[in-house]
């Protein structure tokens, strides 16, 4: 496990600003154009064709049963520009079985203030404790691509390839940094993946199969944050970082090359809530 250093060490203290301020009834994976894969793609599923309440004892899908899954994901796939390759089958069955909110760890915070006019929360500060996450980078040619690459290595990690055998469980919200270019209005196609850890594996993270995952300890952090709807795009997030600059004013002690996007319901959901988070410097 590596300490002190973030997936990539320049950039260790962004891959903590991850938490979730309500209890969302569902996990959105990101905030791209075209709608990331996620376990929320399985909602699209009715419950003739999922069953919520297998549990871990069940017995698992048929073959029939997988492949109809897996065509839904391929389906998904399509719409995303991303290819779904067939060791995600096993992924997506567990993932599928487990997909209930119940089973869904929320990442801890602390809310320092709010802000609000008129009775409207303009937005918050909040710091994060220290904790563990699991980080994966990837740098595709579509930005979309990158995030949902991303997380399907995440979801095999969480799917039993980790040094326990185990699944380890659902946190929420499964958080992307973006960073910024030169010219600080186009977003770089180097994007970080992260995922929380749940409680039981904080004191004692699995290690994961997959080489390209990180495990990462991040020390507290502040954050500022504020509550968008809606979908998540490149524009949208742009409109909302300008949104949250305006509402500031000049703020030498805020980041502006890194910002941080949550996203917390199926992205087929029109008004989805999401989250713009701004880091402080010196965290």
């Amino acid at each position: 496990m590596r300490s002190a250093t973030l997936c990539d060490p320049q950039r260790f203290k962004l891959c903590g600003a991850f938490v979730v301020s309500a209890a969302p009834q569902s996990l959105a994976v990101t905030f791209v154009r075209m709608a990331l894969i996620s376990i929320e793609d399985l909602d699209g599923l009715d419950d003739e064709q999922v069953d919520d309440d297998i549990t871990d004892s069940s017995e698992p899908m048929d073959e029939e049963e997988q492949d109809r899954m897996y065509a839904h994901w391929q389906a998904v796939g399509r719409t995303h520009q991303v290819s779904v390759p067939r060791e995600m089958r096993g992924p997506i069955e567990e993932m599928t079985r487990r997909n209930q909110t119940s089973e869904q760890e929320q990442v801890p915070f602390v809310t320092i203030s709010r802000h609000e006019k008129l009775g409207e929360v303009l937005y918050e500060e909040r710091v994060y404790p220290p904790g563990k996450w699991a980080c994966v980078n990837k740098a595709d040619m579509l930005y979309e691509q990158s995030i949902s690459n991303a997380f399907m290595k995440l979801m095999r990690f969480i799917c039993k390839e980790n040094s326990t055998g185990r699944y380890l469980g659902m946190s929420v919200p499964v958080v992307n940094e973006i960073r910024m270019a030169d010219n600080g209005t186009n977003f770089m196609k180097d994007v970080l993946t992260a995922y929380y850890l749940p409680a039981e594996f904080q004191a004692r993270p699995p290690e994961p199969s997959d080489p390209d995952i990180r495990i990462v300890h991040r020390d507290a952090i502040p954050v500022i944050t504020r509550v968008f709807y809606g979908t998540t795009t490149e524009e949208t997030i742009s409109r909302q970082i300008s949104i949250l600059w305006e509402l500031l004013g000049s703020s030498e002690d805020v980041l502006q090359d890194r910002y941080m996007v949550a996203a917390y319901e199926n992205p087929g959901v029109p008004q989805r809530r999401n989250e713009i988070w701004f880091i402080r410097r010196g965290a």
